[in-house]
C-alpha cells in the first residue's frame, strides 16, 4: 500500500533569499509521497521566477494579493490535494527524515487533528526555537509559551523533552494536519491576518474534540522574524489584538468576564513599562490594539470563526499565571514552573 500522501505547503511573501537557501534541504526530504506547494502572497521580488527556473517541480499558486498568513493558507489550501498538509515557513531547515515520524504518529491516532515538529534555532541548533521549541502550552489567562520556552527564555536542548506528548498547539512554523480537520474547523480565522492564528486554531480544534502532540523525532531549524522581525510595532499589534480576540472566541463565558478585563490591565502594565525604558512604539502598539480589540467586538465578530464545543478538556493548558511565575517568582525553564505547579 502506498504512504500517505503529504503536500509541503509554503506560504511566501518577498522571501525568494529564504527559498534560495531552504529549499534544497526540503527537496532532499526522504519521505516517498510527497509534493512541494508554494503559496505565495503577491511576491514583488522575483520568487515566481526563480522558482520556475530552478524548481520546475514545484507547484505554484499565486493569490491575488498579500492576504497575510491566514488568508494566505485559508485561500491556497482550497487547491491542494493530499492525505496531510505541512504548512512550512520558509525559513526553516528541515533534517532528511523529518516527515516519516510526522506521518507515523498522525496515523497512529484517528482523532489526532494536528502535530509539530521538535523546532530548534537555526543560528543556534542546540537551543530551542521561539516560535515552537517543543511544542505550545497556554497559561490560564492566555498567554502563549512553549515546552522550551517561555517568554524570550528559550532552553537549551539536552532531549528533556523528547516524548510524543498532548500539547495545546502547534506551531504554524511547521504544522502538520489532517486536511479534513482543517476545513472542518473552516481554515485560519481571516481576521487574524497573522500571529496567534495557530493557536486559536488549535484550540477551535481541541474544543471540537481532536488532539494535539508534539513530534519529537522530526526535527527542524527555524531562522525566525523572518517576515516581521521582534520587536516590529505591527507584531506587537497583531499579538496583543489577536490575543484577547482569541480569549473571548475560545473561553467559556465565566472565564472571560473577569480574565479578559485582568489581561487587558497586564497588558497595559507591560506598555507602560515600556515607556520608562524608552520604547513608545510598543505603548502606541498596544494602545492600538486595545482599541482594534473594541473595535472588533462592536463591528468584527461576524467576520471570525467560533468554536465548535464538542469538548471540555483541554490539553496543554497550564492553570496558573506564567507571567508571575517567570518575571516574579524568577523561574525560566518550563519543568521548573509546569511540573511544580500544574
Amino acid at each position: 500500500m502506498d504512504s500517505p500522501s503529504v503536500a509541503v505547503v509554503i506560504l511566501n511573501w518577498n522571501g525568494k533569499k529564504f527559498l534560495e537557501q531552504f529549499l534544497p534541504s526540503l527537496v532532499a526530504s526522504t519521505y516517498q509521497n510527497f509534493s512541494i506547494v508554494v503559496a505565495d502572497n503577491a511576491s514583488t521580488d522575483g520568487s515566481i521566477e526563480f522558482l520556475k527556473a530552478h524548481y520546475p517541480r514545484v507547484a505554484i499558486i499565486q493569490n491575488n494579493g498579500n492576504l497575510g498568513y491566514t488568508g494566505g493558507y485559508n485561500a491556497a489550501l482550497q487547491h491542494v490535494q493530499a492525505d496531510y498538509y505541512a504548512l512550512l515557513n520558509s525559513d526553516v531547515e528541515v533534517e532528511t527524515g523529518w516527515l516519516e515520524p510526522l506521518v507515523s504518529l498522525m496515523e497512529s491516532d484517528p482523532e489526532m487533528g494536528a502535530c509539530q515538529p521538535k523546532m530548534l534555532d537555526f543560528a543556534q541548533p542546540g537551543t530551542f526555537e521561539y516560535a515552537g521549541a517543543a511544542g505550545g502550552w497556554l497559561d490560564a489567562f492566555g498567554y502563549p509559551f512553549c515546552k522550551g520556552r517561555v517568554f524570550d527564555y528559550c532552553e537549551d536542548d539536552h532531549g528533556q523533552f523528547d516524548q510524543p506528548v498532548p500539547i495545546f498547539w502547534a506551531s504554524g512554523a511547521a504544522l502538520f494536519i489532517r486536511p479534513r480537520v482543517f476545513h472542518e474547523m473552516k481554515g485560519f480565522d481571516p481576521f487574524f491576518f497573522a500571529h496567534m492564528e495557530e493557536i486559536d486554531l488549535c484550540w477551535r480544534m481541541q474544543l471540537a474534540g481532536y488532539r494535539i502532540f508534539s513530534c519529537p523525532k522530526s526535527v527542524i531549524y527555524h531562522v525566525g522574524g523572518g517576515t516581521l522581525p521582534k520587536g516590529n510595532q505591527r507584531k506587537v499589534f497583531l499579538n496583543f489584538r489577536n490575543n484577547l480576540i482569541m480569549l473571548s472566541k475560545n473561553m467559556r463565558f465565566s472565564e472571560k468576564l473577569w480574565k479578559i478585563p485582568y489581561r487587558i490591565i497586564l497588558d497595559s502594565v507591560s506598555a507602560w513599562k515600556n515607556i520608562f525604558i524608552g520604547e513608545p512604539a510598543y505603548f502606541i502598539a498596544v494602545a492600538m490594539a486595545h482599541l482594534a480589540y473594541a473595535k472588533w467586538l462592536v463591528i468584527g465578530r461576524n467576520k471570525s470563526i467560533f468554536p465548535i464545543r464538542r469538548n471540555k478538556t483541554l490539553t496543554g493548558l497550564y492553570h496558573g499565571n506564567i507571567a508571575w511565575e517567570h518575571f516574579v517568582n524568577g523561574k525560566k525553564g518550563f519543568n521548573e514552573i509546569v511540573e511544580h505547579n500544574n
